[in-house]
């Protein structure tokens, strides 16, 4: 360590901090420390290093990097990414876990001298608004300036913040190594990684890897030590988007958080045009002083899938990945210096680079598999303050009063396109029974319903039902509750959608009237529906076209059977899951009970909006 870095360490004042410095270092064995204090100089260095060192390659477009993951390195390990769990102590049976003792004995040996002949590089970052009370401090250590570039892309800068600290120890720390690399400089040892998270310690080690929902700690990895966090001190940290709703020829800003599993339209939702974005992926959720939910984005970048985005559909983030401006793609097709991804919208090469090598239509990588001529999981990591449609209140540190929450699933046949809760935890209840349909782009059996709790499982490192229990005190705790939504934009009727991609508009612009008392609704089985005048002036206001009664009932139309086959799903579901709440237990009844007697009224398994009104 030079003189310089060493003075930047010691600049932060913190015992804590250089202990873990010098533990891991002595552990790693790296050639050389580096420490960056976030300045504009050091925030170059990281960006050029990694260019240096051959993690990143420049495009032709200005400020436009590339960086490729190895062929077996290409999204989130499940398998090995696991709960260090102390004797003694159990989690629900989703979560994967391992010993504690035992999991930081492998763990340990495998990051022993994985940083010989490398630089660990240490900097500090803030997850949520610096100086605030969303702030958490965070240390990464890593010898990957790949890694180091995209956190400085996705996460405000933290020395400061832990000066604020004063020597204490209450921020989550990250040690990360590619491990052994190739000539390609990608991990070698993929069979060797593991994402360990340490929730007494707040700590998370992710060794032999390099893809970045694996090795950018801050990222998924820090969702979970957030959570477990959350849970402890009262306050919600969830897999959400945060947005501002601007309805027509109306002077005002309405703010939403929505959660959507994979592939239900949590993306294209925060990105509905004319609308604001102050976050796409995660949030955390704290009372303010006036009695207020208020909401803070985690980050300040995305790392977002690349895949479809195209000018027509996408036009915002279309427009910035085709732009000027400091951005890494990764796992693209790349061809005389210019990228190319599924979807955007044009004709690709047919030979370049890609996350398997050199590439050519029709070949085969090492598995015997086709190759496609980009990954499906491709990414881009871009500053969101980089887009046209940020909002101003990006990096307010007080956050934005949250007016509504929305969860969003799939299925074909059963839920309508928008439906608001009966209360608070009547929203809870839905919220803990998000399905997501399988499709055909999934491993597996297209039109499994798979089930996904508030969008979260596969981050969640607290029991089930406490997780429920905190949900419910959250709104019990406030004086001014959001109201809680549901969304499905994936109504059927044979293999056609029932809906248009844009119609989400529509319900998101239905929300925000509910929010503000405009528009009343008609009480179902299941939660209030609009009405159907409503919605076909919003048609005609926003798309300035016909929305027929036909399709309203259609869409809306209450179906009984698969509402109620539904309802025994989570049913047994939760039947084995320890400490559930007995209000979550009590609406899955009186919501059955309801559907049935509404069946056993009207005499059939499918009632239209009007019989209910």
């Amino acid at each position: 360590m030079d003189d310089d870095s060493r003075k930047k360490l010691e600049g932060v004042k913190n015992k804590h901090v250089e202990a873990i410095v010098e533990r891991y270092a002595g552990l790693c064995k790296p050639d050389r420390i580096v420490v960056l204090d976030g300045s504009k100089k050091d925030l170059e260095f990281a960006r050029a290093q990694s260019v240096v060192k051959g993690e990143e390659t420049p495009l032709r477009m200005g400020g436009h990097t590339v960086h490729f993951d190895g062929y077996y390195d290409q999204g989130r390990e499940a398998k090995n990414t696991r709960v260090l769990l102390p004797k003694g102590q159990s989690l629900s049976k989703s979560i994967n876990t391992i010993d504690k003792e035992e999991g930081l004995k492998e763990v340990l040996s495998l990051l022993e001298g994985s940083m010989k002949g490398k630089e660990m590089v240490v900097a500090f970052f803030c997850l949520g608004p610096e100086n605030s009370m969303f702030s958490i401090p965070a240390l990464q250590l890593t010898d990957s300036y790949y890694v180091l570039h995209s956190e400085c892309i996705l996460y405000r800068q933290g020395y400061d913040e832990f000066k604020r600290l004063k020597g204490d120890d209450k921020f989550f720390h990250f040690v990360h190594s590619a491990g052994e690399l190739d000539e390609r400089k990608n991990t070698k040892n993929v069979d060797k990684r593991r994402i360990y998270i340490d929730l007494e310690e707040e700590r998370v080690f992710t060794v032999n890897n390099q893809y970045a929902g694996n090795s950018v700690g801050l990222k998924k990895l820090a969702l979970r030590l957030a959570i477990s966090k959350a849970n402890k001190e009262d306050w919600l940290c969830e897999h959400m988007f945060i947005m501002g709703a601007r309805p027509l020829h109306k002077d005002r800003v309405t703010y939403f958080t929505g959660a959507f599993p994979s592939s239900c339209g949590k993306t294209s939702t925060a990105m509905i045009p004319n609308q604001s974005i102050i976050g796409d992926d995660i949030a955390y959720l704290k009372k303010g002083g006036d009695g207020r939910a208020y909401a803070a984005n985690v980050e300040q970048g995305i790392f977002g899938i690349i895949q479809d985005i195209n000018p027509v559909d996408d036009p915002v983030i279309y427009k910035a990945l085709t732009t000027p401006r400091e951005l890494i793609m990764s796992n693209i097709l790349v061809k005389e210096g210019v990228p190319y991804w599924l979807g955007m919208g044009q004709d690709l090469p047919e030979a370049g680079i890609n996350f398997s090598g050199e590439w050519r239509k029709g070949m085969n990588g090492p598995d015997g598999k086709p190759v496609l001529p980009a990954h499906k999981n491709a990414r881009y990591t871009i500053r969101i303050s980089e887009l046209e449609n940020v909002d101003e209140k990006s990096n307010d540190p007080k956050g934005v009063p949250v007016s509504g929450i929305i969860y969003g699933g799939r299925d074909s046949d059963t839920s309508p396109p928008v439906v608001e809760s009966l209360s608070w935890s009547h929203g809870v209840f839905i919220a803990a029974a998000v399905e997501s349909e399988t499709t055909a782009a999934k491993i597996g059996s297209e039109g499994i319903r798979a089930h996904d709790p508030m969008a979260n499982m596969d981050f969640l490192v607290v029991p089930l039902g406490k997780y429920i229990e905190n949900h419910l005190k959250f709104g019990d705790d406030l004086d001014y509750c959001p109201r809680i939504f549901a969304t499905n934009y994936f109504l059927k009727e044979g293999d056609k959608f029932l809906n248009d991609k844009v119609d989400k508009k529509v319900w998101l612009l239905w929300m925000e009237g509910r929010v503000h008392g405009e528009y009343e609704a008609i009480e179902t089985p299941i939660g209030f529906i609009p009405k159907y005048e409503d919605v076909k002036t919003l048609f005609r206001q926003i798309f300035k076209k016909e929305y027929t009664k036909e399709q309203y009932d259609r869409q809306f139309s209450i179906r009984i059977k698969k509402l109620v086959e539904r309802l025994d799903r989570i049913e047994n579901i939760y039947a084995v899951e320890e400490g559930v709440p007995e209000v979550f237990h009590a609406h899955v009844r009186q919501q059955k009970e309801r559907l049935l007697e509404l069946k056993k009224e009207k005499g059939k398994e499918v009632v239209k909006p009007e019989e209910l009104a």
